[in-house]
């Protein structure tokens, strides 16, 4: 296999190149067969490059993009006003092949916008969806869709299962189980598209469909793979962030509070320390684009140098997993 070549879009997210930047090469240290492209303001990246010594030029190539697209922006506007946007040159480096996966920290909707118009969706699938991994008791499940679709009909739902459970498949996960996240696991429960979606994946063939999950069941580790429309998706990502930060801060409050406490941390300080990095949202980063032709990962605009190496690491998964082939192939069996 040639040695993997990622792109990233290093004007996007809240902390900007200086971050990426810092992670990007981080990642190049970790992996001496990955090459990197940094896309953006060509000046300002050979400035932050050059903060790092022993950096291996020729892994590490810049290309200049004139535009920037800023978190708030509308996807139709960066669709049709930022022809040379970091993002979208990325993006064009992967369908003319230059490299063979992007990672971006910048605007969700102009990412995905843009990586539709650009490197256009496989064939049988209407909508890409996003996934990404989240913890359960068990090890971990990826859930889909987490935004990329508010509102998806029956067979979206469908496609999300078969694009996740390769995914899944990718990511060493034998024979994946796949549910349907509902308000109940009972056959009368839920609205008319998760009912009809369960139809669709009841008579799949060669899926390992187990039926409704609820949201309890998904963090005990019920199923490998869990599919829900994006509302709720992005809605239980983010709930599931912020209440692994508030239970981390809680507990720290609680040890702090007297001498007493204060002691029985110290002691418990190392297993709690190990259970915060197991469940930082920065260990679980980068959330991947199903069913583009091409390998986008969207990073947390929020994500420090960790998490966007997170990003960068499964983006090379991917290659390594020629996850889009392994998608049209599988497909074509199912669709």
């Amino acid at each position: 296999m040639s040695a993997p070549v990622i792109a990233i879009d290093a004007m996007g997210g809240d902390f900007g190149p200086r971050s990426i930047v810092q992670a990007s090469i981080a990642c190049l240290l970790a992996t001496p067969s990955l090459h990197l492209t940094l896309v953006g303001h060509a000046p300002l990246l050979e400035e932050l490059i050059a903060r790092h010594s022993g950096v291996d030029r020729s892994r590490l190539l810049v290309v200049h993009a004139s535009e920037v697209i800023t978190m708030d922006e509308r996807p139709s506007l960066a669709l049709r006003g930022k022809p040379d946007s970091s993002m979208r040159v990325a993006l064009r480096l992967l369908a003319e092949g230059t490299v063979q996966a992007v990672v971006s920290a910048g605007n969700t909707g102009a990412l995905m916008a843009l990586s539709r118009f650009v490197l256009k969706t496989l064939p049988g699938i209407d909508r890409p969806a996003m996934v990404a991994a989240i913890p359960t008791q068990q090890g971990y499940c990826q859930l889909l869709d987490l935004g990329a679709n508010v509102d998806c009909s029956a067979e979206n739902l469908y496609q999300f299962a078969v694009m996740g459970s390769v995914a899944a498949e990718a990511l060493g996960v034998a024979r994946p189980r796949v549910a349907l996240l509902n308000v109940g696991t009972e056959d009368i429960k839920g609205n008319q598209q998760v009912k009809l979606a369960a139809s669709l994946l009841q008579a799949a063939p060669g899926l390992n469909y187990i039926g409704f999950v609820e949201g309890d069941g998904l963090y005990r580790g019920e199923a490998d793979v869990v599919v829900c429309d994006g509302f709720v998706g992005n809605i239980l990502l983010k709930s599931s962030e912020g209440l692994a930060t508030m239970i981390s801060e809680r507990i720290e409050t609680l040890f702090r509070q007297n001498v007493l406490s204060r002691a029985v941390g110290a002691l418990a300080m190392p297993l709690l320390n190990r259970l915060k990095a197991d469940l930082a949202p920065a260990r679980h980063n980068g959330a991947s684009f199903l069913g583009l032709q091409g390998i986008v990962v969207k990073s947390h605009g929020s994500a420090g140098v960790q998490g966007f190496q997170s990003a960068i690491q499964r983006a090379l998964i991917e290659i390594q997993e020629n996850l889009p082939e392994r998608l049209h192939g599988r497909l074509e069996e199912l669709l």
